[in-house]
């Protein structure tokens, strides 16, 4: 059985682009061949600014859209994050969507697939870097920085990527991948 991948579109603007790009990261998934992947749309989960009144570590939630959130990231063996950079920093929905969960984050890699103006989103990610490790998640150093995305998406708004993108992508999947089956062991239980 192969290890399940979610690839998280982190923003929830509407029009945003985020989307385009996650659905080339999907295929990108798919074609390697490591993983089931899917694709989550962060904004389906429409989490409010974190409203549970008890601790996360403790996984009493009270909310429908926490529960099916935890049910998303627990299920999930492995991330990639696609996510844009917003003043320099990633997008606050991914903040607050991180804060809801504790337990249901630990021991997973996380690549990130970031997109932007010229830095392509490497603020951003770079932010998100530090954020995960806070949750025992593992960043991987191999990404797919997206410079000046909007030049990359054509009239039919898809994402076209460039053989810098595709050639990231690939090595990003071979470290997910390592990384992967690394922290099983540590998620199994005690």
């Amino acid at each position: 059985m192969k290890p399940k991948l979610n690839i998280v579109v982190c923003s929830t603007r509407p029009n945003r682009v985020g989307s385009s790009v996650a659905r080339w990261a999907l295929e990108e998934a798919e074609a390697h061949g490591h993983f089931d992947a899917e694709l989550v749309e962060l904004a389906s989960f429409e989490l409010p600014v974190f409203d549970e009144p008890e601790h996360p570590r403790l996984q009493k939630y009270q909310h429908a859209h926490t529960k099916s959130w935890s049910a998303s990231v627990d299920a999930a063996d492995a991330f990639l994050f696609v996510l844009p950079e917003y003043n320099f920093g990633p997008p606050g929905a991914l903040v607050n969507a991180m804060q809801y969960l504790g337990r249901e984050w630990q021991y997973k890699a996380v690549g990130l697939v970031s997109y932007g103006g010229i830095s392509g989103g490497m603020r951003s990610a770079q932010t998100v870097r530090g954020m995960v490790t806070v949750y025992k998640m593992v960043p991987l150093l191999e990404a797919v920085p997206v410079v000046n995305v909007a030049q990359q998406i054509d009239a039919d708004k898809a994402f076209v990527p460039n053989e810098a993108n595709t050639a990231s992508a690939k090595a990003m999947l071979d470290e997910l991948g390592r990384w992967t089956g690394a922290l099983k062991t540590l998620r199994a239980p005690a």
